[in-house]
């Protein structure tokens, strides 16, 4: 099964490690620097427009999306295996 990101994107589900919420006060400054070092080694794919509100983890890469974390979650909880 695949879960969409946006922008015509979509992954395995079984790539998925784990979403998170791109604005979430406690974790924002790890979530800075987390992002930064994958973009540095072009592990960073931005299918968010510019107006990113999550990023997602795979096993190979690091994506932003424009959808928020709470709909991605409940978009990969919706598909049965």
């Amino acid at each position: 099964m695949f879960l969409h990101l946006g922008a015509d994107t979509v992954i395995p589900l079984k790539n998925l490690i784990a979403i998170f919420d791109l604005k979430a006060d406690r974790i924002a400054v790890s979530n800075k620097k987390f992002i930064e070092k994958n973009t540095v080694e072009k592990k960073l794919i931005d299918v968010s427009n510019g107006n990113a509100k999550s990023f997602i983890v795979t096993n190979k890469e690091i994506y932003l999306s424009g959808i928020s974390s709470l709909t991605l979650k409940k978009r990969s909880e919706q598909i049965e295996f």
